[in-house]
């Protein structure tokens, strides 16, 4: 039998089916685009951080890879699909696509989803009227009256808290809570009733600024929070879960 001449090609029953490279090919290419997402959104941390790069531009580079993402899902379910139907092939490189991809799609996700699902205002304070003050961060004003509108009928729950404690024991247990949520204090003086305080977000470090104002009543002490984010316009709720969560925790342990 004559061996075959350079250039030439293996005849076709020695070739692989193209069904059987199919799902490798996809395997592959899901976990490539994971590895891509996670670190794309990896730099963009790095860059906002200690980089110094703009918003904007770490942004773009998240978004990059909640695309990049995406793409990993579609590439790992089609192949898991493929593999459903033939059982040829492992499906080990499509589940760890999935796994690579679903944590950078599932951050993309819900930050979209929380800019189209909540108000475009980025300060939130408990008493919208009388709002406590910033006197200490780095940017101090006022709480924007136009924001009142918005903020109540998105976050019906944000209002001040009544605990039946002094406002001594009120002011202790707010900033004990404080430092343990690990944000910087910038002022907690009791004679000036009031905190201030920046809250640091875990991923991109963003620095939201608080101010907790203690006021004592006839029945107990009210506390008053106000919450506002630096940077950008809107906040995706942000500064109202935070307040709800703090308020929720103060109320627990002024209560035992």
């Amino acid at each position: 039998m004559r061996k075959p001449t350079r250039g030439s090609t293996l005849p076709n029953s020695r070739r692989p089916p193209m069904h059987d490279a199919l799902p490798r090919t996809l395997g592959a290419f899901a976990i490539l685009l994971g590895l891509a997402s996670l670190g794309l959104l990896a730099v963009a941390v790095w860059g906002f951080r200690t980089g110094g790069w703009p918003w904007p531009q770490a942004y773009d580079l998240a978004g990059w890879g909640a695309w990049a993402a995406c793409a990993g899902i579609i590439a790992a379910l089609a192949g898991l699909v493929v593999w459903l139907r033939r059982r040829k092939g492992g499906a080990a490189a499509f589940l760890l696509g999935l796994i690579l991809s679903l944590p950078v799609a599932g951050l993309g996700a819900a930050f979209e989803i929380a800019a189209r699902t909540t108000p475009p205002i980025n300060d939130i304070s408990t008493d919208t009227e009388d709002p406590p003050v910033f006197w200490f961060t780095a940017t101090p004003s006022d709480y924007p009256g136009q924001n009142a509108g918005p903020q109540r009928a998105a976050y019906p729950d944000v209002r001040p808290l009544e605990v039946p404690v002094s406002a001594d024991e009120a002011f202790a247990a707010a900033l004990a809570l404080v430092e343990e949520r690990g944000w910087e204090v910038l002022s907690a003086d009791p004679d000036e009733s009031q905190i201030e305080a920046i809250a640091t977000s875990r991923l991109f470090g963003f620095e939201d600024e608080v101010a907790i104002r203690i006021a004592e009543t006839d029945t107990g002490t009210r506390v008053d929070m106000r919450s506002r984010s630096r940077l950008g316009q809107i906040d995706r709720g942000a500064n109202a879960r935070r307040i709800e969560s703090f308020l929720s925790d103060l109320e627990t342990r002024a209560q035992d």
